[in-house]
C-alpha cells in the first residue's frame, strides 16, 4: 500500500486498525490524545470518549470478553485511574485481544507526574511492549494484539511523548478482519471471586513463564551487531539516542518488549561484549533486571532519573565526549510561562478569587491550573483530577479541628467533574462540608485539544449524543445552594461571593462560558452564549498608567513605560474585563473582532 508519513499516535491508531480492532475507548490526556481521534476516522471501529479511564478499560474489557479486539488509550496518570480493573482484568483474562495504551511523559512537558508505567507491568502481571518509533509503533500494536489473544491476557503498551510525536515513514499493511468468538458464559473464567482468583493467580504466573519464553524468542527483541568492546541494553526513544551517539561503535540488544524480560538473551548478550551500557529514561527498570542476573552494568549511576535523555547527554555522561552543536545561553532567554489565553472565560473567575481574604483555593487539572500562576496567584493546591473538590473539603476539616475560620474554595472544570469530582461532591453533601465549589465550564475538554465531553452533547465522531447538564447532576446530589453565572461578569462574581459566604453547606456556582479558542460552538451553545464582536482599546489621553489592567494576566495587553497600558485588538477577543476593571475609564469598545 505505500509508505506515509505518521506520527508515534497515528502508527498506534493504523496498527489497530489493520489488526482489526473493532472498540476503543479512552479519555483524553497528552500525549496520547490523538491515538483515539485518529481512530475516530476509521468507520470500522466504535470509538469514543469515556467519562475517565476506569471506565474506558471496563468498557474495553467488557468487549473483550465477549470476543473483539479492543484497545484503551490514556496518558501515564491515567493508568492510576485504570488501575482497579487493570489487576482484575489480568486475573481474569480475555477473549478478544485487549491492548492498554499508556503515554508516559518523560521530561513532565503536560503531566503533575513523571512515573514510569514500566512497573505497571510488573505489578499487574501483564506483558509489556515498547515501540522506539512510527513504524515499531504500527508493527507492534498488530503483534500486540496476537500476543494478547494467544495468551487470552490483556497487553499493556508503553508510548512515551518523544515516539508519540514524533512522525517517520510507515510501510501501511491491509486491515485484517478477525471475526469474534462466540461469547459463553463462564462464572468459572470471569467473576473475580476470590475462590476463583486464586485458580486465576497459578494461571496467570504460568501464562508469564510462556511469555518469558517468547520474550527471549521474538525478533521484537534483537541484538544489532557492531564493535564487540561495548554493549548497549536499551529500548524505546533511548536506542534512538543511543544510535546517535555510538553508531557502529557498540553492539546493541535492542528491547521492544521488556516484560518479562528475555534473562537468556541478556545473558546470551553479555558473554559477547566487554563492557554493558544500560540506557534508558526514568527508572532504572531494565537496569536492575540486568544486575539481578549477575550482570555488571553502567547506567544511572551516570545517567538521571529525572527528565529526557538526549543524545547529547548520553555522549557527555557516558563517553565524556563534548557535545555537539550550538551552545544556547540560556541567561539570554526569554521566560515564558504558560498563561491562561486572551478572552479566557476562567480569567474573571480567578482575578475576583485573587482579591479575597483569608482563603484557601484548592485546584484541579485543566487549563484552569493556571490560575496559580502570576499575575492571579489564586490557587494554593493542584493534586490530582477530582481533588479540586475532594483536598477543599479536607481543609475544611482540618480548620474546622484547629479553629481557624478561612473559607475554603474548590475549583474544577466541566471535564473533570464528569471525570471524578462527581464523588467528591457527594461527599461533600453528605457530611455538610462548608465549601465553596467553582465548577469552570468552558464547554470543552480545552486542555487537550477541545475534545467533547459528556456536557458537550457530541460524540467523538461529531454525532449528537445525550448532553448531561452539570446543574441537574449536582441538584440530584443535594446540593441546596446552586447558582450559575457568566464568569465574564465581574461584579456578579463579587456579589455572588458576599452572598454565598456565610451559607450552611456546600456551595456550587457554575461559571459557563465558551472557551475562547473553540472554532465552532456546539449547535445547542450557539443560541445560548452571545459572543463579542468588538474589540477593546486604551484611550492613551485617559490612561492613568495605574496598570491595574495587567493584574488581569491578559496576554493581548502589555504595558509601555512613559505612555501606558496597550491592548493587541489582533488578540483581543472582546471578554470586556479590562473594560470593567479600569477605575479611570481608559478602556473603551474598538472596531469588529476579526475571527
Amino acid at each position: 500500500m505505500g509508505k506515509v508519513l505518521l506520527s508515534g499516535n497515528e502508527a498506534c491508531a493504523r496498527g489497530a486498525y489493520e489488526a482489526g480492532v473493532q472498540v476503543a475507548c479512552g479519555y483524553p490526556g497528552t500525549p496520547s490524545t490523538e491515538i483515539l481521534e485518529s481512530l475516530a476516522r476509521y468507520r470500522e471501529i466504535d470509538a469514543e470518549w469515556s467519562i475517565n479511564e476506569k471506565v474506558a478499560l471496563e468498557i474495553v474489557f467488557g468487549s473483550a470478553f465477549a470476543g473483539l479486539r479492543s484497545l484503551a488509550t490514556m496518558k501515564n496518570v491515567g493508568l492510576n485511574v485504570a488501575a482497579d480493573p487493570l489487576f482484575s482484568g489480568a486475573y481474569l483474562g480475555v477473549e478478544g485481544g485487549c491492548v492498554i495504551l499508556t503515554a508516559d511523559d518523560p521530561g513532565l512537558h503536560s503531566s503533575q507526574t513523571e512515573q514510569d508505567n514500566r512497573h505497571y507491568a510488573v505489578h499487574a502481571k501483564v506483558p509489556l511492549f515498547e515501540p522506539s518509533d512510527s513504524q515499531e509503533a504500527k508493527d507492534m500494536m498488530k503483534m500486540a494484539f496476537e500476543v494478547s489473544e494467544r495468551h487470552r491476557i490483556p497487553v499493556l503498551f508503553r508510548m512515551t511523548t518523544r515516539v508519540c510525536h514524533s512522525k517517520g515513514l510507515v510501510e501501511l499493511g491491509e486491515r485484517i478482519e478477525k471475526p469474534p468468538t462466540t461469547y459463553r458464559r463462564d462464572l468459572s473464567r470471569f467473576v473475580a471471586t476470590p475462590a476463583r482468583c486464586r485458580v486465576h493467580h497459578a494461571e496467570l504466573e504460568l501464562k508469564l513463564k510462556e511469555l518469558e519464553e517468547w520474550s527471549n524468542e521474538t525478533e521484537l527483541n534483537f541484538i544489532e551487531p557492531g564493535d564487540s568492546k561495548t554493549g548497549v541494553i536499551t529500548s524505546g526513544i533511548a536506542y534512538q539516542h543511543a544510535r546517535e551517539v555510538f553508531g557502529s561503535r557498540a553492539t546493541y540488544l535492542k528491547l521492544g518488549f521488556t516484560y518479562p524480560l528475555p534473562s537468556r538473551k541478556i545473558l546470551d548478550f553479555a558473554r559477547q561484549v566487554e563492557n554493558i551500557f544500560v540506557i534508558e529514561e526514568n527508572d532504572p527498570f531494565i537496569e536492575n533486571h540486568v544486575k539481578a542476573l549477575g550482570i555488571r552494568v553502567i547506567g544511572k549511576e551516570h545517567l538521571p532519573l529525572c527528565g529526557e535523555l538526549n543524545s547529547e547527554m548520553i555522549a557527555t555522561r557516558l563517553l565524556g565526549e563534548k557535545a555537539s552543536g550550538c551552545e544556547i545561553a540560556e541567561e539570554k532567554a526569554v521566560a515564558r510561562p504558560p498563561i491562561l489565553c486572551s478572552g479566557c472565560p476562567h480569567r474573571g473567575v480567578f482575578y475576583e478569587l485573587s482579591l479575597l481574604k483569608d482563603t484557601v483555593i484548592t485546584g484541579d487539572i485543566g487549563c484552569y491550573t493556571l490560575g496559580s500562576a502570576e499575575p492571579l496567584n489564586a490557587m494554593d493546591t493542584v493534586l490530582c483530577m477530582g481533588a479540586g473538590i475532594s483536598a477543599a473539603i479536607g481543609f475544611e476539616r482540618a480548620f474546622q479541628k484547629i479553629g481557624r475560620t478561612s473559607r475554603v474554595i474548590g475549583v474544577i472544570g466541566d471535564s473533570t467533574f464528569f471525570h471524578s469530582g462527581i464523588t467528591g461532591l457527594a461527599d461533600a453533601v453528605f457530611n455538610r462540608s462548608q465549601i465553596t465549589v467553582f465548577i469552570l465550564d468552558n464547554r470543552s475538554t480545552a486542555m487537550t485539544g477541545h475534545q467533547n465531553n459528556h456536557g458537550t452533547g457530541l460524540r467523538l465522531s461529531g454525532k449528537p449524543a445525550r448532553e448531561i447538564e452539570i446543574g441537574e447532576i449536582v441538584k440530584a446530589l443535594g446540593v441546596q445552594h446552586f447558582y450559575e453565572i457568566n464568569p465574564n461578569d465581574l461584579a456578579g462574581l463579587k456579589a455572588l461571593l458576599v452572598k454565598t459566604a456565610a451559607l450552611e453547606g456546600p456551595v456550587v456556582i457554575l461559571a459557563q462560558w465558551p472557551c475562547a479558542l473553540l472554532k465552532e460552538l456546539p449547535p445547542q451553545d450557539r443560541s445560548k452564549f452571545e459572543l463579542p464582536d468588538h474589540t477593546y482599546t486604551v484611550q492613551a489621553d485617559k490612561c492613568k498608567k495605574c496598570k491595574k489592567c495587567l493584574a488581569l494576566g491578559c496576554p493581548s495587553i502589555s504595558f509601555v513605560p512613559g505612555i501606558g497600558s496597550r491592548i493587541d485588538e489582533s488578540t483581543c477577543k472582546g471578554c470586556s474585563l479590562c473594560y470593567q476593571v479600569c477605575p479611570f475609564h481608559a478602556i473603551q469598545k474598538s472596531g469588529d473582532r476579526h475571527v
